[in-house]
This record gives C-alpha cells, sequence and structure tokens, in this order.
C-alpha cells in the first residue's frame, strides 16, 4: 500500500494550500498504482516521530514532503532517525551533491541539509542537486513541489517499476435514485461478502431531483464488473431505479 504523509504547520493553518495531495495521486494512477492513505502533520517532533515509528514498523510505501531543510523549523530528517533508531549523519553521496552544486558557499550551513539517518539512500533532485532520501521503504521530499514532484517519480521508476500496471484497477458506478444508505447497507454488506476482492463505495448526495446515491466498487476489471453486476441485480430486487454512472 501507498501512502503520503504532507508536512507543514503553514498548510494546517491555511496560509498556504497544499498542492501535493492530487499530484500524488495522479502521479500513481499514471503508473497504475493508487495511494492508499494520506496525513497532514504539524511541524511537531513529537508527532512526526510517532507517526513514522508507526509507519515504519508497517510494509507500506511512504512517501512524505516537507521538513527536511536545515532550518529550525525541519524537524523531518531528525524524527525519522529517531523513529527509526538510528543515528545522524552526513550522506557521502549527498556531500557530493551539495558540494558540487555550491561549493565554498555549501559550508557551514548547507552541508547540514546532507545530513541523513545512518543507513539512507539519496533521491536525486533534477532542480537544485540538494538530494532527499530514503530510509527503507520511506521517500523523504522538499515540500517545494517542482522539486519533489520529479523526485516522488524517479522513486517510483527506479525503486518499483515492477509494481506498474500489476494488476489496472477500474471504477464503475451506477447511480441509485430515490434510495437513502441505510436501505443499501445489506446489499452492499452481501457484494463485499461475495466478491472480497472488489472496494465497495458509498457517495450520497442531493440534488433538485431528489436522493442520489452513486454506488459502485474499484478493482481489477473482472472483479469489479462482477460486483457491479450483484449491486444492479441487488438494487432492482429491492425496488429502486438506477442509471448507469455517466
Amino acid at each position: 500500500m501507498f501512502g503520503a504523509l504532507i508536512i507543514g504547520a503553514e498548510i494546517l493553518s491555511g496560509k498556504r494550500q497544499d498542492k501535493h495531495f492530487p499530484k500524488i495521486i495522479e502521479i500513481l494512477k499514471a503508473r497504475g498504482l493508487a495511494l492508499g492513505w494520506s496525513m497532514y502533520l504539524p511541524d511537531e517532533p513529537a508527532v512526526i516521530t510517532a507517526v513514522l515509528s508507526s509507519t515504519l514498523a508497517r510494509e507500506d510505501i511512504v512517501f512524505c514532503f516537507g521538513g527536511i531543510g536545515a532550518t529550525p523549523d525541519d524537524h523531518t530528517r531528525q524524527c525519522a532517525a529517531k523513529a527509526a533508531g538510528v543515528e545522524l549523519a552526513l550522506h557521502p553521496d549527498a556531500k557530493r551533491e551539495i558540494e558540487a552544486r555550491f561549493g565554498a558557499e555549501a559550508y557551514p550551513k548547507r552541508i547540514e541539509m546532507g545530513v541523513f539517518p545512518v543507513g539512507s539512500r539519496i533521491v536525486p533532485n533534477p532542480y537544485n542537486r540538494v538530494p532527499g532520501f530514503s530510509y527503507a521503504r520511506h521517500h523523504f521530499f522538499p515540500g517545494f513541489p517542482e522539486m519533489a514532484w520529479p523526485m516522488m517519480e524517479w522513486v517510483l521508476d527506479n525503486e518499483y517499476p515492477h509494481l506498474h500496471n500489476q494488476q489496472p484497477s477500474v471504477d464503475v458506478a451506477i447511480v441509485v435514485r430515490d434510495a437513502g444508505e441505510s436501505q443499501l447497507i445489506d446489499l452492499m454488506n452481501a457484494c463485499i461478502a461475495r466478491h472480497p476482492g472488489a472496494k465497495l463505495f458509498s457517495l450520497p448526495s442531493f440534488t433538485p431531483a431528489g436522493r442520489r446515491i452513486e454506488l459502485g466498487v474499484k478493482g481489477n476489471e473482472a472483479e469489479a464488473s462482477r460486483a457491479l453486476d450483484f449491486l444492479k441485480v441487488g438494487v432492482t430486487a429491492l425496488g429502486f431505479g438506477w442509471e448507469e454512472r455517466k
């Protein structure tokens, strides 16, 4: 499963609008992949460390955006090391990249951006050569979109090409008219039990024409098609009208 951590008090306060979330979905979808979960985190070391401790203990592939600079409000590198139970050290490849970009001006401050948890791998930054880093299945990028998005693509294409388009997923649905979700719960549960490989979703809305529920499933094409046929038969049996989602 793919996850995303987006770090920044300015996002949570509303001072800056997050652009990462829709782009993460777009980048994954282009490779036949999907985002399983996402979280926004404050610039609080205790919170970042606790979340990373949890996610590092799982098998998820996690993309983390923000907080890897060298200013006092950047804590992600330190929190990642603490969560992993390792020390921080200047990565030799990061050192070469930063020195190549800034020369003597890399010292004494910019070089700190190459201090990563011991055991990390660098992620090349095509924008200014200041790298991000990967630790286990976690990948850490700057918060700047022009840097982070190409770096995420590099990670997917270099570390996970074997996962691309393994099982293309489809999203199919019908629109059920004049039904409440509570009236369809038994049908939903039956669909989940009958087709466990398809992920069911229900999106209610209220329109001038009345209540509508977008009822559908996500999954591989064959399984999703069978599950949707099951829902169509069930909705009809319950006496509700439906139409194909446009």
